[in-house]
């Protein structure tokens, strides 16, 4: 028996979409299909506005250039992320401050959150791991209390959702100021590469529209609000093809499938592991869970690398996933020294088990009886 790690889902109606994009002559960004994402995202989770980008990374890099983050700005996220959550900001000059993870989940710390900001501080991102919530609230009243702008990395989480104590439930990415999203071919809705940047603060919805055409008002001039169009700011090639969109909004049209099929599986994995030793998500109260991924965590790296051999053997694909930020080899010499013990944890005993659309039941069942 094989069983890849990750194995990407179509749902068939991806090749109509894109023939629909080829016959309508217009394969670059920023057509129909590229609107009738965007839309999709601003009816069902009520995002204030949402732009449609190449990647995640290419999000939070936009991100970066609306809050005007600028050289000495610091910039406080978890260590426990992906290099694209620190590079969007080292890239305009920020300073990284790494926060722990929590003891119980990879998320950031918030309890021990507050003493690393200081009065040149401009950010917190919060980065929802494995589509689990931050504790918002916290991250809120921080932000509030500082004057400082959460940008949410919700590259893993959509259909993710906060409940707030009064009972009131948001969906993640509709909180911070600004948030991004991907859909990378690991993720639950993908299109290969893509991403999304979610506008909630109004101030900056005419602002990410020109950084998001290269700097330009080239998106007024389509709509026919001025005659001509030219350089009025900071910007890049940040849009995805029609193609891409059209492939995405193949996968949109069936996310509540897709999603439930996640769900089975990780459930699946929840009750077979149930009764072991082995460590298993902990999801915080206030987050839902929309099944990017199910991992185990062990006791230490000797233990993973055992297993992930174990189950190389017996056919099966395992990951471990980030190394820790604060101690990589481009950035250890800028990181202060503090010792960040449970990302470290995180990094040497996680362990990510197969999960995609078409993994059986019984392929878990298997996957699990070979690690246990």
């Amino acid at each position: 028996m094989q069983i890849p790690f990750n194995k990407p889902y179509y749902t068939g109606n991806e090749n109509d979409y894109m023939a629909q994009v080829m016959a309508n002559g217009k394969i670059s960004g920023g057509g129909e299909f590229t609107t009738r994402c965007q839309d999709f995202f601003k009816t069902k989770y009520g995002f204030n506005n949402s732009l449609l980008t190449n990647s995640c990374t290419a999000a939070l890099e936009m991100a970066a250039i609306l809050i005007d983050i600028k050289p000495g700005d610091e910039v406080i996220m978890p260590s426990y992320t992906f290099v694209s959550t620190a590079n969007a900001f080292v890239l305009r000059g920020a300073k990284i401050v790494f926060a722990d993870s929590s003891p119980l989940h990879p998320n950031l710390d918030t309890e021990t959150m507050e003493g690393l900001i200081t009065p040149k501080t401009k950010a917190i991102v919060a980065v929802h791991y494995a589509g689990n919530a931050c504790n918002m609230e916290t991250l809120l009243a921080m932000a509030n209390k500082h004057n400082l702008y959460i940008i949410e990395d919700a590259a893993q989480a959509i259909d993710g959702y906060y409940t707030f104590k009064d009972g009131s439930c948001k969906p993640l990415g509709s909180i911070g100021h600004l948030a991004a999203f991907s859909f990378h071919d690991t993720k639950n809705i993908i299109s290969g590469e893509g991403g999304l940047l979610v506008i909630n603060d109004e101030k900056f919805i005419e602002r990410a529209e020109i950084i998001w055409e290269k700097g330009t008002d080239r998106s007024k001039f389509i709509r026919g609000e001025t005659t001509s169009y030219g350089w009025v700011d900071l910007g890049s090639s940040f849009l995805p093809s029609e193609l891409t969109a059209a492939f995405l909004l193949a996968q949109l049209a069936q996310l509540e499938k897709i999603q439930n099929k996640r769900l089975s599986i990780w459930n699946h994995y929840n009750n077979l592991f149930a009764n072991s030793n082995f460590e298993t998500p902990n999801i915080p109260i206030y987050s839902s869970n929309n099944a990017q991924m199910y991992y185990i965590v062990l006791n230490d790296i000797e233990r993973r690398n055992h297993i992930i051999e174990h189950c190389k053997k017996a056919g099966i694909n395992t990951a471990f996933h980030y190394l820790p930020l604060h101690q990589s080899k481009y950035y250890n010499s800028q990181h202060d020294g503090r010792d960040l013990s449970n990302c470290t944890r995180f990094a040497n005993s996680l362990l990510r088990l197969p999960l995609y659309y078409d993994l059986g039941l019984e392929d878990v069942e298997y996957v699990v009886k070979t690690i246990i």
